[in-house]
This record gives C-alpha cells, sequence and structure tokens, in this order.
C-alpha cells in the first residue's frame, strides 16, 4: 500500500530561516521557485553567466547569482537544469560548496540512482518529482491546489531529510492533492520506461503507424490525422478524469467493442515483451551509459531524430490542419 503524505504532514517550518537555491530557471526551476517565494522561503536563483533567463528570474523578483556563489551562500540546493548537464556543473559548480548539513534536492532521481553524482556522506539528497509539466505546477497552486508528486530520501545525514522533502513538497503546493513516498531508484526506473514506451515514445509510435496505414491505402491524410491524432486528446482527456472504464463509460458500444477485441490484437504480449527488454535495459543502466556517457554525440543524434520527426507526413497534415482550424499560425 503506498504511503501518501498530506498538507497536514508537512509543515513549513523545516525550511523557514534557509536560503534555496533553484539551479535552473526552465519549465520546473521557474515554477517552483515561484511558488516556494509565494509559500514565504527565501529563494535565490543558479544560472551560468550569460543565461537568457537571467533577466526573467530578476524580474520575478529574484535574487540571481552565477551558479557556484548561489551553491556557496545556500543551506538547500535544489538542481534543475538538464539531466546531461548535471554531472559536470554538479562536480565543478556545486560540490565543493556542499558543506556538513547542507541539502541537495532533485526533481528526477536520474542522476543519482544511476551514480552519475555521488554526494558527499554528510549532506541530505531528497527529490521531490512533481507529475506534471512546470506551468501545470504554477497554475494549480495559484488556484489554491497543486499537481500531486513522488517523494523521496535517498541519504538523511541530519536526521531532518524527512522534514525537509515534505516542506519542499508542500512549498510548493503538492501535499494539497498528496505526494507518494517512493525511492530514487523506483521514480528514475518507472519514469523512464513511462516515457520510452507509452507517454513519448509508445504514443508516438502508435499514432504514426497508424496515419501510415490509413494514409496508405488510400484514405485522406487530413481524416487519418483526426482519427489516429487529435481524437487521441479527447480519449486521454477521458482516461485522466475517469480512468479507462470511465473512458469506456464515454465512447459508443461500436467503439467499446472494436477496441476491447482488437485492441489487444495490435498491443500484444510480443509487445509486453519487447517493452520488458526495454525495462531491464534501464535497470542495468545501460540506458543511463548510451544517453549520458557521451553527452556531446548523445545530443547530435538528438537532434538528428528531432529533425526526422518533423519530416513525417503526420507533421505537415497538423500543420496544415491545425492552421485551417484557427489552432496555429
Amino acid at each position: 500500500m503506498a504511503v501518501i503524505y498530506k498538507d497536514r504532514d508537512a509543515d513549513l517550518s523545516a525550511l523557514m530561516g534557509k536560503t534555496i537555491a533553484v539551479l535552473g530557471y526552465g519549465s520546473q526551476g521557474r515554477h517552483q521557485a515561484l511558488n516556494m517565494k509565494d509559500s514565504g522561503l527565501n529563494v535565490v536563483i543558479g544560472l551560468r553567466k550569460g543565461s537568457k533567463s537571467w533577466e526573467k528570474a530578476v524580474e520575478d523578483g529574484f535574487r540571481v547569482f552565477e551558479v557556484p556563489e548561489a551553491s556557496k551562500i545556500s543551506d538547500f540546493v535544489i538542481v534543475l537544469i538538464p539531466d546531461v548537464q548535471q554531472p559536470k556543473i554538479y562536480k565543478e559548480e556545486i560540490e565543493p560548496y556542499l558543506t556538513k548539513g547542507k541539502i541537495l534536492g532533485f526533481s528526477h532521481g536520474f542522476n543519482i540512482h544511476f551514480g552519475l553524482i555521488k554526494p558527499p556522506a554528510d549532506v541530505d539528497v531528497i527529490m521531490v518529482a512533481p507529475k506534471s509539466p512546470g506551468v501545470r505546477v504554477r497554475e494549480e497552486y495559484l488556484k489554491g491546489y497543486g499537481v500531486p508528486a513522488l517523494v523521496a530520501v535517498q541519504q538523511d545525514a541530519t536526521g531532518h531529510a524527512w522534514e525537509e522533502v515534505l516542506a519542499w513538497a508542500k512549498a510548493i503546493g503538492s501535499t494539497r492533492p498528496g505526494v507518494i513516498k517512493t525511492t530514487f531508484k523506483e521514480e528514475a526506473e518507472t519514469d523512464i520506461f513511462g516515457e520510452q514506451c507509452v507517454l513519448v515514445g509508445g504514443l508516438m509510435e502508435l499514432i504514426k503507424k497508424g496515419f501510415e496505414v490509413l494514409t496508405e491505402n488510400g484514405y485522406q491524410p487530413e481524416l487519418a490525422y483526426f482519427e489516429v491524432l487529435n481524437e487521441a486528446k479527447l480519449i486521454m482527456d477521458l482516461i485522466y478524469q475517469g480512468g479507462m472504464e470511465g473512458m469506456l463509460r464515454g465512447v459508443s458500444d461500436t467503439a467499446k467493442y472494436g477496441g476491447l477485441v482488437y485492441g489487444p490484437k495490435v498491443i500484444d504480449e510480443e509487445v509486453k515483451a519487447k517493452m520488458r527488454l526495454v525495462l531491464d535495459n534501464i535497470v542495468r543502466g545501460n540506458f543511463a551509459k548510451e544517453w549520458m556517457g557521451d553527452p556531446e554525440e548523445s545530443n547530435r543524434r538528438l537532434r538528428a531524430m528531432m529533425e526526422e520527426v518533423s519530416k513525417h507526413p503526420i507533421e505537415k497534415t497538423g500543420k496544415e490542419v491545425r492552421r485551417l482550424m484557427g489552432m496555429e499560425k
């Protein structure tokens, strides 16, 4: 049974009086920092010299420092820069300033779990991983609510790490709906698996293959786009609101029957077996080595794959359909 913590379980006093440095001012960095500031915590921002985000952070009311200085003056360092950049920046600009009793925070367990960042034994290492993009973290906070999150403690050097992680979660609004206790290992491995097999890789490939089958058999690309991509959002909204059973109640009986009979024939046990191989690749650390072993080569390969996606016929069709529908200029 999952352990879930709510607002009543968390106390902001665990972080009151501490200086919190948020390193990075992207989606998670900006919105978590704003929420923490609005919750009454003392937050500064750490950025590279010349960063395009520097001026924005200043406009938002923060004191901004270069990463080494932010790490030095803070009691709690939250690392919200891209995964691939973290190990080098950590080694050169954060680690030298991690003195005894400080707190090191992450919103993804990747670099800690796979051993790419190895903190000293005398600091707390904690994680709050909101289960949504950063912009939603801010939107829900401003509504007086929040987004659920995963929380974990990798290292409790001070004996106060759980108090600290729950205070962080409360400060960004996540204890309002609730946060689930996990580990860096569980969060990292399940997050990567979900991205590769279902939410990003799996969903994209399912949509692309469906589009290709329809258009290769003579159906209009615009109709194929609506059937396999546009309506996917409508179905996911129903699943989000009421689970798979709730979605099934919201579609026609023809859709129910056809989906329940033929869905398992497409996404079958062979696909599940391939998913197991992907998970094994993650757990063994092979994906981490592939992605992080040579960051420059990984980013080159990523750019090439992104270019290929942009050339797929469904992208051209989608841009035209969205333009005609007034959804995109």
